[in-house]
């Protein structure tokens, strides 16, 4: 009886924390979709605590807003974007429930709302900075006019808002004088009037977005009468030409970015330029080298499909800025001694990108390597002549790289080794790397405890061994491509089970793995969101059994081929995420099985199905699913037992015969 009395006295022993602490350990539990929900559930003082606490929401589905409204009175930041039916009474719900709370919500991928609900908003959430009405079609200058009430905005994205005019634009104009951010990206009936409003009477802003408006250099005046302008983004303003932007050279001298194809004008302006996106624009010339060529600040460029000159890079050898980040992607005309020139004149460079230069050779790699020892991030995706011998560098040298992209290039097991040295590395691409096996792998695994994303794709000397390494020694992996590999069997999907926080998995076209490999997946990997398991035919019914039962964080799959009959699809609907779904070529699925998939999970937004099917599906189903946001895409595509071998070589500029 005393043991009894001692018992009921016995008080909870987290009662001794306050509630800042254990807001503090909320705070951790972010990264787990779960963590905060199992936190509720412990107990009546705990779900109180994480009601209270909870800040940010992102519904899975529409309905599922307005249980939301009472269980959490402190919401501030809401993500509609999941949601793609959201209606006026619901805005008007959240807005009362809310109204003082709420600074920013998301509605870039909702429709059926329209001026009236928005009007609801704006005028009860007093608090409200943030809206994001990008991809709103069908929103027209009533709403514009609508959103101008919310006098404290200081974000507002309208991208794709194409029937916005300049009359909403003025009215956003003259309501909204706080805003700091505003994107117009692709309004097409935005022209240089309500550009010139928006800067007359928004003194405030950071950034514009004009990217695709039909405006011209009337309009370039008023922006750059905007004193603490940083960011200016002209990309594909035809209106606007080399003369135009002539203008830019004496004003604006807060600009920090600016993205434009024809900046080779620009001269003695922005002062504090420190970032240029000339992406697919201009020749790399002398001239516009020079163009840039006392802008100490400049930090960061893209020059991305641009047409390289040995005189231009050159030039930028030479300017007085040190850059941290050069994107030379696709860029034609890069050599060895065009990237010499860059590496040595900037050896503070952190991020580069040589992605399919495909004149380069090792030269390069040690001059890189040689000058640039800081880099963080290297991608050199099909730089085909770079020799075996040049990756040994990569390691030798360049021992804080995070991110390696070598995809489609002839590193070898004992460049793994050596990037091996690399014990920081959280991102490494090596698709299409046919000269690489387990020991190379086994390198990796032991060097790079902190990888988070290995791509192995069509690395067709690899087997389960060399998976197991990387399973054992880089345990917070959260994405992995195996695709194509016809080695791999669920020995390595049991490996893989270790890494729990494994988010991204593609096994596409691994003929070995069947459903007892993706069921360990599954039973351990409760995060995973993404799954391409597309020509695994031996995976059958048990294994959606197996995901519907444990893989509650589940968004899309790719089933296309497998042996998955009515009721393995059926059983996914217990994911509850489920937003997107590729059902090809599955010879046990019939029409009415489908139908009640399609029914029982309702957060689908895109199904992409055999036009076969479509004349066999009951025609309720299809204005029943559009009407919950679902989008159905159709495909011809011909049953194939087998992808030809060589097709993806050619398709990489290879030839069958090399390989």
């Amino acid at each position: 009886m005393k043991k009894l009395n001692n018992c009921s006295n016995m008080t909870n022993p987290f009662d001794i924390f306050t509630n800042e602490i254990i807001h503090t350990i909320l705070d951790h539990l972010n990264d787990d979709p779960f963590a905060k929900k199992s936190f509720s559930l412990v107990c009546k003082s705990f779900y109180f605590i994480e009601r209270l606490h909870r800040k940010s929401l992102k519904p899975l589905r529409s309905e599922l807003l307005c249980r939301t409204l009472n269980r959490y009175p402190s919401i501030s930041h809401l993500d509609l974007s999941l949601c793609p039916r959201v209606d006026d009474p619901s805005l008007t719900s959240l807005s009362v429930s809310w109204k003082s709370t709420l600074r920013s919500i998301n509605l870039s991928r909702s429709r059926d709302f329209t001026s009236i609900g928005l009007l609801r908003l704006a005028t009860n959430c007093s608090s409200l900075v943030e809206i994001d009405l990008s991809n709103g079609t069908e929103l027209t200058d009533s709403a514009a006019k609508a959103i101008a009430e919310a006098k404290n905005l200081e974000r507002l994205i309208l991208a794709r808002c194409k029937l916005i005019t300049d009359i909403g634009i003025g009215c956003v104009a003259v309501g909204c004088r706080k805003l700091r951010l505003l994107c117009l990206r692709w309004c097409l009936r935005v022209t240089d009037l309500g550009v010139g409003l928006i800067a007359m009477k928004c003194k405030d802003l950071r950034s514009l977005d004009l990217s695709c408006l039909r405006i011209t250099e009337k309009c370039l005046p008023h922006i750059l009468q905007l004193q603490h302008l940083e960011d200016l983004i002209l990309e594909g303003c035809l209106g606007i030409d080399d003369e135009g932007l002539v203008t830019l050279k004496h004003s604006c001298k807060s600009l920090k970015n600016v993205s434009h194809v024809g900046l080779s004008s620009l001269t003695n302006g922005a002062e504090h330029l420190k970032q240029l996106v000339l992406a697919y624009g201009p020749s790399v010339t002398t001239d516009l080298g020079k163009c840039l060529l006392n802008y100490s600040r400049l930090k960061s460029i893209s020059l991305d499909g641009c047409l390289v000159t040995c005189s231009g890079t050159k030039s930028i050898g030479s300017w007085c800025a040190s850059l941290r980040e050069l994107s030379l992607s696709k860029c034609l005309g890069v050599t060895d001694e065009c990237v010499s020139f860059l590496v040595q004149a900037h050896r503070e460079l952190q991020k580069l990108d040589i992605t399919c230069c495909r004149k380069i050779t090792s030269a390069s790699i040690d001059c890189i390597t040689k000058s640039c020892t800081f880099l963080t991030s290297l991608r050199m995706e099909s730089c085909s002549l770079v020799s075996e011998d040049a990756f040994l560098l990569i390691g030798q040298r360049c021992q804080f790289l995070e991110e390696l992209d070598v995809t489609d290039n002839e590193i070898n097991n004992e460049g793994l080794k050596s990037i091996s040295r690399c014990s920081k590395l959280c991102s490494l691409k090596l698709g299409i790397c046919l000269n690489i096996t387990d020991d190379g792998l086994t390198h990796i695994g032991s060097g790079c405890p902190k990888l988070e994303e290995l791509d192995l794709y069509r690395c067709l000397g690899i087997t389960d061994v060399g998976i197991a390494k990387i399973a054992c020694g880089c345990p917070t992996m959260k994405m992995i491509n195996i695709a194509y590999n016809d080695k791999i069997t669920d020995s390595s999907l049991t490996s893989l089970s270790q890494c729990l926080r494994l988010k991204i998995v593609e096994i596409r076209g691994c003929p070995s793995v069947s459903t007892v490999g993706l069921s360990a997946i599954a039973g351990a990997c409760r995060q995973l969101e993404v799954l391409d398991i597309k020509k695994c035919v031996n995976i059958n019914d048990n294994g959606m059994l197996a995901l519907g039962q444990s893989c509650q964080n589940l968004r899309q799959i790719n089933l296309s081929y497998c042996s998955v009959t009515d009721v393995g699809l059926l059983s996914l609907a217990s994911t509850n995420r489920l937003q997107n779904m590729t059902i090809l070529h599955l010879t046990g699925l019939t029409p009415n099985g489908l139908a009640a998939a399609l029914l029982a999970c309702g957060g689908l937004t895109k199904v992409k199905l055999h036009t076969s099917l479509k004349p066999l599906l009951p025609k309720y189903i299809f204005g029943y699913m559009e009407g919950r946001g679902c989008v159905f895409h159709w495909r011809d595509k011909a049953f194939q037992k087998e992808i030809d071998p060589n097709g993806w070589q050619l398709h990489a500029g290879r030839s069958p015969e090399a390989a």
